[in-house]
């Protein structure tokens, strides 16, 4: 009989806050897949074989299968088959504090990332920049660590905007060294022959180069450990780091005039139709 290892089943769904917002069905269909899935990895080791990865052209012929886009914004469609749920509103002047309990939460891999680099000793900046790397995936996914940076670089320290912008990058080129390996789940995500296309590549040997290369490095390798689906986090070990480097502006996120101000607003009111 097949054991399925409950814990990476529920990473593979994002965790088990995740998991509680789909319905019965959807939650037995994603078990079935992903049972599907491990015996036939069975099968291939029984059989001396390697486990099956779907190639970048089986990924592009399921685009017209799909009723939303992979890039697409998390607060923009449903999880599993639900329908979107209605937002709570913000305060008049919204913090970062705010947008993390009302657009970003659960947020479970991202305070995951930030607890790993807090317990493992390094800087601020560093644990900051974990805290925050992945959260611009709520408004879009495609280039997240470009837009990740645009939308915090006027509130937050210059290594923190740098590690942000450019651990998207480096998370297809291992470092061993630096305790990063090439992430088993990309094989999956995008494809067993997925090469990196030329700007990547340009930026991660660009980035390679810098002196500030260990502070995207360090976010990649927090990145990497941080979908413990049973792991106990909490944004209260961060509030002081926050406070000391979030320059939150008096007029609350989205209306103080700046370049990404209109940015915070659509994650505030994503269900604006124009």
């Amino acid at each position: 009989m097949l054991e399925i290892d409950r814990r990476a089943f529920l990473a593979t769904l994002g965790g088990v806050a995740a998991v509680a917002l789909m319905d019965h069905e959807a939650r037995a269909d994603a078990l079935e897949d992903y049972s599907i899935e491990r015996l036939d990895e069975a099968v291939a080791q029984s059989q001396g074989q390697q486990p099956t990865y779907p190639t970048v052209a089986e990924l592009e012929a399921q685009i017209e299968t799909r009723s939303s886009r992979r890039g697409v914004g998390s607060l923009f469609v449903g999880r599993g088959t639900d329908t979107v749920k209605r937002l709570a509103p913000l305060p008049p002047r919204p913090t970062l504090l705010d947008f993390f309990e009302h657009r970003f939460a659960p947020a479970n891999h991202v305070l995951q990332s930030a607890t790993r680099a807090l317990n493992t000793g390094m800087s601020e900046e560093i644990v900051l920049a974990c805290l925050l790397h992945d959260v611009v995936q709520n408004l879009v996914k495609v280039d997240h660590g470009w837009w990740g940076a645009q939308l915090f670089e006027p509130y937050i320290p210059a290594k923190s905007t740098f590690a942000i912008r450019y651990h998207q990058a480096l998370r297809f080129y291992p470092d061993e060294a630096a305790g990063y390996k090439y992430p088993e789940l990309y094989y999956r995500t995008f494809g067993v022959d997925y090469q990196p296309p030329p700007y990547i590549e340009a930026t991660y040997k660009m980035v390679r180069n810098h002196k500030w290369y260990m502070e995207p490095r360090l976010v990649t390798v927090n990145d990497l450990y941080a979908f413990d689906p049973n792991a106990k986090v909490s944004i209260e070990p961060f509030i002081d780091i926050v406070g000391r480097h979030f320059k939150q502006p008096k007029e609350g996120l989205g209306y103080d005039g700046s370049p990404v101000a209109h940015m915070w607003r659509t994650l505030q009111f994503p269900d604006s139709p124009l």
